[in-house]
């Protein structure tokens, strides 16, 4: 499985979490939906209103990387640069919102707040996607690595398991919101503090550190070409020796997404029975 796209999803997760709207659409999502199944529907949704914009996204940019495969080393330089600086101006703080350089990105939110149902659920996420003061430097390091691709159709799967990395810890925070504890919130918000007279945020600290790392990483493998992989060689050998196909970039985030979606399905049987348990009577209190 590609690094990119594990990175991709880490961010759409680090992206949900970023201070300024941390926890605000779990909040809203658990508020306004409620039951379960309808709480999955609306998460689908919601991931439908992400890709819708995201991936044209990824597409365009990778479409712009492509033509770049002639000046390779420089992209790769430009990229690690630009991820090293990305990340600082996250760990220290700083954001911009990238929904503004977009037309019509403002009349989305507009319209996503002034709807209802299903319909707002949908332009949410395509509101949600590339708005965020606080998420913008997490994005556009995503956006980057987008373009040093080199190749449109992986660009646009990548920023398709952005989307998901998003949508998988909101959708399960929702149906656990209420049973969350004031510590186990305050936890996942992280905490502020001041250092050197400004004020920081744990949450945007880690975040930012781990896209410095990634820019170093970027930068002395070559683009991530000399990385290590994430499965052992000889699993990947063979696999590789039965079908050539599992190469492809698009399977990887299948495999991911097939992954998480068995996941939550054993999380919500577990939950589900324990519900049961606890709602059936005891002998005792029958008689």
């Amino acid at each position: 499985m590609e690094i990119s796209l594990v990175t991709a999803f880490l961010g759409g997760v680090l992206a949900l979490l970023s201070p300024c709207g941390a926890l605000l659409l779990p909040a809203f999502f658990a508020s306004v939906i409620g039951q379960r199944m309808r709480l999955l529907l609306h998460g689908g949704v919601f991931y439908l209103g992400l890709v819708v914009t995201l991936v044209p996204l990824g597409l365009g940019l990778g479409a712009v990387g492509s033509l770049l495969t002639e000046y390779r080393g420089a992209l790769i330089v430009t990229t690690s640069v630009i991820l090293i600086l990305l990340g600082l101006v996250q760990a220290a703080g700083f954001g911009f919102d990238l929904s503004k350089a977009l037309p019509g990105a403002g009349s989305l939110q507009q319209r996503a707040h002034s709807r209802g149902g299903f319909v707002r659920t949908v332009l949410l996420g395509a509101a949600s996607g590339v708005a965020g003061f606080c998420s913008g430097p997490i994005l556009g390091a995503i956006l980057t690595l987008a373009v040093a691709q080199g190749n449109t159709w992986n660009a646009g799967v990548m920023l398709a398991v952005y989307g998901l990395g998003m949508v998988v810890p909101l959708t399960i925070l929702a149906a656990v919101w209420h049973k969350l504890s004031p510590r186990a919130l305050s936890v996942l918000r992280g905490r502020g503090f001041r250092f050197l007279g400004r004020d920081l945020h744990t949450t945007s600290v880690v975040t930012g550190l781990l896209i410095v790392a990634l820019g170093v990483v970027f930068w002395t493998t070559n683009g991530l070409v000399s990385a290590p992989s994430l499965l052992p060689t000889g699993i990947q050998r063979g696999l590789q020796s039965y079908s050539g196909v599992l190469a492809n970039p698009l399977v990887d985030a299948i495999l991911l997404a097939a992954v998480v979606v068995v996941v939550i399905t054993i999380w919500a049987v577990r939950r589900s029975r324990n519900q049961v348990k606890v709602q059936q009577p005891s002998e005792e209190e029958v008689l």
